[in-house]
């Protein structure tokens, strides 16, 4: 669920992105900030409390800024979780034929169902959800689950109070900022005053203890976990049904990973009895098939699934679908149909495993020079802890050293500090190469 990472926010001028907060307000002295013409158009007051800028496109300015300083560098980016392997033909096929096929009167297609092709929605209930219950009715097919993520904000509205893990994908707390979630950002701990921060470290197997968690309306999870890779067993997927269900709550799950777990470990929440009547998946074709740049995702809403009224919350989440989108473009959904298939299926899961054979060899690396390591295993990043190191530091002694790209963890969370993320998604030669840089600066 970490997507498509804003990679169309990576354009953002570096003199926004970093430029000192200024107060914009008029003062008596009238020494304020003006250039041209002001409207009289208040400020968001919620786009205030966002930290000033994104991760990624955080770490696209530092990866410039060293690409200017070091032309000659071979560069290698193990940054942001885009794939890199392409997308395989069957796939590209079906979304080639469906494109001529627009330029004919018969084959031509205008506006689809809002909710999604309801071939593809049945596809990906009888394929990724045999065995739970989801009905294709339940799927409504999106242009990706980060978008997902903001029209269930939508959807929940400002009035809730949210619990994410601690780290956690920045989206949940971003978008959480945005609608009026999370009251004020403390300095001194990096968190937002309204939001349940659950701890999720290696101290207590990624997983919250939810004996001391406390109550909220809604609580973000994410398995396999984006940044550290961990999955979450059925016992413990258990555990947080069952909290959600004697709290009155409603679990947002992300499984955009699922496709990378290699053990028993649920790949939805809704093998666990009783989720239904508790949870909402998201997930996502962008880290399954390589569509980060082609854009098509899903969310589940059960027809079980209700308000404290007794309302379905479907319905709701179907008009602000007819709302605020006209459904994700034809020509991709028949790319997810071709995913779908039998041939399809096995050849994105070929992709798949050539992501997780990189993640193997970034284990290897790190865990021979003696560095704890985490994930790899059920999703495509490795989470590497270096005690009482700054994160940041971490990444720009890499980057300057190796000239390879990483993530600080710290970006995730207060919690992800003195760790960093590093993402299997690149070619071979890049994984084997970066290991060996690794290993001599580390050794």
């Amino acid at each position: 669920m970490n997507y498509s990472q804003v990679t169309s926010c990576i354009c953002i001028p570096k003199a926004i992105l970093l430029q000192p907060k200024t107060n914009w307000t008029s003062s008596k002295s009238g020494n304020e900030r003006r250039a041209g013409h002001w409207t009289h158009v208040p400020r968001n007051v919620n786009m205030e409390g966002l930290r000033s800028g994104y991760l990624f496109p955080e770490i696209s300015i530092r990866e410039h800024e060293h690409i200017q300083k070091n032309p000659n560098a071979r560069l290698i980016r193990l940054g942001i979780g885009d794939t890199t392997q392409p997308i395989p033909d069957i796939i590209t096929t079906a979304m080639a034929e469906h494109a001529d096929a627009l330029s004919t009167t018969r084959g031509y297609r205008g506006y689809g169902a809002e909710q999604g092709n309801m071939e593809l929605r049945m596809a990906i209930a009888e394929t990724l959800y045999r065995g739970t219950g989801v009905k294709g009715s339940e799927i409504f097919v999106s242009d990706g689950a980060q978008c997902d993520i903001s029209r269930l904000q939508m959807l929940l509205g400002s009035n809730v109070k949210v619990a994410v893990q601690d780290p956690s994908f920045p989206a949940y707390i971003d978008t959480s900022v945005i609608v009026g979630q999370s009251g004020k950002l403390e300095e001194k701990t990096g968190k937002y005053s309204d939001i349940v921060y659950m701890n999720c470290g290696a101290e207590n197997n990624f997983f919250p203890d939810l004996s001391t968690t406390p109550r909220t309306d809604v609580i973000f999870f994410c398995s396999p976990n984006n940044p550290t890779g961990s999955a979450a067993s059925w016992k413990q997927l258990k555990q947080l049904v069952d909290f959600a269900k004697t709290n009155g709550s409603i679990i947002v799950y992300d499984s955009a990973y699922a496709a990378y777990i290699s053990d028993e470990s649920p790949r939805s929440i809704f093998e666990i009895p009783g989720a239904k009547e508790v949870a909402i998946e998201i997930s996502s074709f962008s880290k399954f098939a390589g569509f980060t740049g082609v854009r098509l995702g899903w969310t589940v809403v059960p027809e079980e699934l209700k308000y404290s009224n007794g309302f379905p919350v479907i319905e709701d989440f179907n008009r602000i679908v007819c709302t605020c989108f006209n459904g994700a473009s034809n020509i991709v959904q028949a790319g997810g149909l071709a995913c779908l298939s039998r041939d399809g299926y096995q050849a994105v899961c070929n992709v798949v495993d050539y992501y997780k054979e990189n993640a193997k060899i970034l284990v290897e690396a790190f865990a021979s020079l003696g560095l704890k390591v985490y994930g790899g295993k059920n999703a495509p990043y490795v989470w590497v802890h270096f005690p009482g190191m700054s994160s940041w530091n971490v990444f720009n002694e890499i980057l300057e050293k190796t000239h390879v790209v990483t993530v600080p963890g710290r970006g995730f969370g207060p919690g992800g500090e003195e760790y960093i993320r590093v993402s299997a998604f690149s070619h071979r030669e890049n994984m084997m190469e970066a290991s060996l840089r690794m290993k001599k600066l580390f050794r």
